[in-house]
């Protein structure tokens, strides 16, 4: 009888063989015909934020209508490191409530300064999602959000999502960051 540690690391390295069988099946061909070519070049950017700036890019470069003197990936680079100082660098102190949640973010230098541009800006945003109300004010140390729902059902989402859970709630990050670097913004600003 195989131990369930065992199975567990037969099914992985069985899933990541057939993982490799497809990406090897379906990577362009070389010039010469072989697909081992394509095997040998790295898909992945390296950094977070470089790739998410690489992706914009390459929409920017594909859409004839890009104004290229409107665009501002500068801009977006500030934010996307400000992005990175509110997820790593950001502390949360959460305290739940019987209908939601009251967190305070703090930090110090670019990590507060971030704090005070993102966080009261995502409330807005997230504000009526799945019926939260959704508040952020800027404080003396970086922001303090409070959420908060009728529903039980609700209540315990926003209890397990926390501060971080919270902040990437929404489908406006990505158009947001697209409209950063057009020029266009929308939102909070550097």
């Amino acid at each position: 009888m195989m131990r369930p540690l065992a199975i567990i690391a037969a099914l992985l390295g069985a899933t990541l063989s057939l993982a490799a069988l497809a990406q090897h099946q379906h990577q362009p061909q070389h010039p010469q015909g072989h697909a081992g070519a394509a095997l040998h070049s790295p898909a992945m950017p390296g950094q977070d934020a470089f790739g998410a700036i690489q992706e914009i890019v390459r929409i920017l470069l594909a859409d004839p209508a890009t104004d290229w003197s409107k665009v501002d990936l500068a801009a977006l680079r500030e934010h996307l490191i400000d992005m990175n100082e509110v997820t790593l660098n950001a502390r949360a102190r959460e305290h739940r409530r019987p209908d939601g949640i009251d967190i305070d973010v703090s930090g110090e230098g670019r990590t507060r300064e971030a704090i005070r541009r993102m966080v009261v800006a995502h409330a807005r945003e997230i504000d009526g999602m799945n019926g939260w109300r959704v508040r952020a004010e800027a404080s003396e140390s970086g922001a303090r959000i409070s959420a908060s729902a009728d529903s039980p059902g609700e209540v315990a989402k926003l209890h397990g999502l926390g501060f971080i859970g919270l902040m990437v709630q929404g489908d406006h990050h990505q158009p947001h960051h697209l409209a950063m670097a057009r020029g266009t913004f929308g939102g909070h600003r550097h």
